[in-house]
């Protein structure tokens, strides 16, 4: 099945990441994690608008009571511009760094969040009383998360070792619990990223190196796969009036260089165009609307 692949932004993004729909300003943020940046981009005119370049972001959420919520790779803050901002979280949380991969505002104003580029990495969350859960820990390299429509799953993602799995969640209790396989991408595929669940409760797992975001149905087996022309395809939400529009970011981090890094599939060709770009394909189905965190700034 063939898609209508459209280029919205080339900001050359060095790890294109992050893409979180704002239902209430029918806009865009999305990130690039290597570059220290993140954009707001609104469809109804074109502009993709910096909102920032300085430290390393992973992931944006809008925040409740004004501002957004944004994970880094020092903590977590409430963030109205570079000038006004707090930290909610830095440091370490029971000996887990807190330099955050991937970023997730979760059910009851949480924010999810698992962290990349160390030695042992975890999956946090963290509550709107200030308390953290550590969800998971000692894995490779955290990833896109999600939940199911009902709220009963929970999905994350653990990209070196090409496994997405599923979780039982209460929804009244926030117990996440009962880790599982839910899928594992094939190495010849490339490596599974950031990820969505739409409204049937599908997940829409971007792949690395694989040029492509691949729904995979309630067992795990895909379903369809929408191929974008950017090797490195990092992340996809649901937006649009509908939420029928799939945003998909991509990476150009290794465009230029003959070296290789040892995670492509066989066969991949360092001369590949690797991405950078914003991308959007409109679909037949649509998404769900994402959570929003409900984080309380500081008096004063």
């Amino acid at each position: 099945m063939g898609y209508e692949v459209e280029k919205l932004a080339a900001e050359n993004a060095l790890v294109g990441e992050g893409p979180m729909w704002d239902v209430d300003s029918q806009t865009l943020y999305w990130i690039d994690i290597q570059g220290g940046r993140f954009w707001n981009f609104d469809p109804a005119t074109g502009e993709n608008k910096l909102l920032h370049n300085s430290y390393n972001i992973a992931g944006v959420g809008r925040n409740k009571s004004g501002g957004l919520t944004v994970g880094t790779w020092e903590g977590v803050q409430l963030w109205n511009s570079d000038d006004d901002f707090v930290w909610l979280h830095q440091g370490e949380i029971e000996g887990n760094p807190i330099k955050l991969n991937d970023v997730m505002p979760g059910p009851g104003g949480s924010l999810f969040g698992g962290s990349g580029h160390l030695d042992s990495c975890a999956v946090f969350r963290f509550n709107t009383d200030g308390s953290v859960d550590i969800v998971d820990e000692g894995l490779e390299l955290c990833n896109g998360m999600g939940f199911s429509p009902d709220l009963t799953t929970f999905y994350s993602t653990d990209s070196p070792k090409h496994e997405i799995y599923k979780w039982d969640h209460n929804p009244n209790t926030g117990e996440i619990s009962n880790k599982r396989v839910f899928a594992t991408i094939p190495s010849d595929w490339g490596i599974p990223d950031g990820m969505t669940v739409d409204a049937e409760g599908f997940v829409w797992s971007a792949i690395w190196y694989g040029g492509m975001v691949v729904r995979l149905d309630p067992d795990g087996k895909e379903e369809r796969r929408v191929e974008i022309p950017a090797a490195q395809t990092s992340s996809a939400m649901f937006g649009g009036k509908d939420l029928n529009e799939l945003y998909v970011t991509t990476a150009a981090f290794g465009t230029g260089s003959s070296e290789l890094t040892g995670w492509e599939p066989a066969g991949f060709s360092p001369d590949s165009y690797r991405g950078g770009d914003l991308y959007r394909v409109k679909l037949d189905i649509q998404g769900k609307p994402e959570f929003v965190t409900d984080f309380a700034w500081p008096a004063g």
